[in-house]
């Protein structure tokens, strides 16, 4: 048989570079030291969102790797663009990180760190994007999301980690049968919120995924991958049993804190509130009408770890 020297050669480089390619993806086991986040109260360490101890702790002490943590509770990504009197990502967080890694002293080995982000709820939510107080659209929100990667990139982080929208149309508070709560007590059609956030965040996650994958190829040397919170989030609703291990019956409607107001009730009221308590708490999903409970969050934890740890992970995607 006959073989073309110059076609075997392209045979052969094309396959090592699949092979490198293949190699490259996402980062290596041992490789990572640091873990630095952003985003919302999901993610918050400071303002604690779920009754006990958020994700971002519980991940860096199961992947054994230090913790920056730089996500603030009501921040959307900018208030240029989806306002609200909270530390948002581009206007707050990205700055606080900077002056806080701003010397040769304090900068963090770009190999050794990885980024994350879990941004959104605040911006498609109530008194953003789904009651159209903005003049902001989708697209301005995901395109902003994706400027974080562009901006960390440039000052020299290469390992990112993009976690999608949950399924908020299940949160209490965004359910078809949801009821006034401390977020919001104001006449509303729960349905048509419920269809709507549900089109919010589908379109928002398909958005931010397109953008990253054209994104990825043009940065040399980053690895970005995408955490599919939605995914995760989705199971957990629908086969709660392989995630809660609390002592009540397993809950993913109703939340460890759940209160019901009267209609346009002031919010600085308490309500009626029906409260879990101990163990009981780890039977549900949600903390309250808004945030996931703290089992969740050790759920997440729990496969976020395995990302920085540099193993296989199921709802992780690596683009590059």
């Amino acid at each position: 048989m006959v073989v073309n020297l110059s076609s075997a050669l392209l045979l052969l480089s094309t396959l090592a570079g699949s092979v490198q390619s293949a190699l490259g993806k996402g980062v290596l086991p041992g490789q990572i030291k640091n873990l630095v986040t952003f985003g919302d109260s999901y993610t918050d360490t400071v303002v604690i969102s779920n009754g006990g101890t958020q994700w971002p702790v519980y991940a860096s002490g199961y992947a054994h790797v230090n913790l920056f943590p730089f996500a603030r509770s009501g921040a959307t990504c900018s208030n240029n663009i989806t306002f609200r009197p909270f530390p948002s990502l581009f206007e707050s967080q990205l700055p606080a990180y900077f002056n806080a890694t701003g010397t040769k002293k304090t900068a963090l080995n770009a190999r050794e760190t990885v980024y994350t982000l879990w941004l959104g709820t605040n911006d498609v939510g109530s008194n953003a994007l789904l009651t159209g107080s903005d003049k902001a659209s989708l697209v301005d929100v995901t395109e902003c999301m994706i400027n974080w990667v562009k901006v960390l990139y440039a000052s020299g982080a290469r390992n990112f980690l993009f976690q999608n929208m949950i399924p908020l149309q299940n949160v209490p508070l965004y359910a078809p049968v949801s009821y006034p709560d401390r977020y919001w007590t104001a006449q509303r059609n729960t349905t048509e919120w419920s269809v709507f956030m549900t089109e919010l965040v589908l379109s928002g996650n398909a958005l931010t995924k397109l953008m990253l994958q054209a994104l990825a190829p043009t940065l040399p040397g980053a690895h970005v991958g995408i955490f599919d919170s939605h995914s995760l989030f989705a199971d957990m609703f629908s086969r709660p049993q392989l995630y809660l291990n609390g002592t009540a019956p397993l809950n993913v409607t109703g939340a460890v804190q759940a209160c019901v107001f009267e209609l346009n009730e002031s919010t600085s009221d308490t309500g009626a509130c029906t409260i879990a308590k101990g163990s009981d708490r780890d039977s549900f999903l949600w903390f309250d009408e808004l945030h996931p409970s703290e089992q969740a969050d050790r759920i997440v934890a729990r496969e976020i770890a395995q990302v920085i740890e540099g193993r296989a992970n199921q709802w992780t995607t690596w683009l590059s």
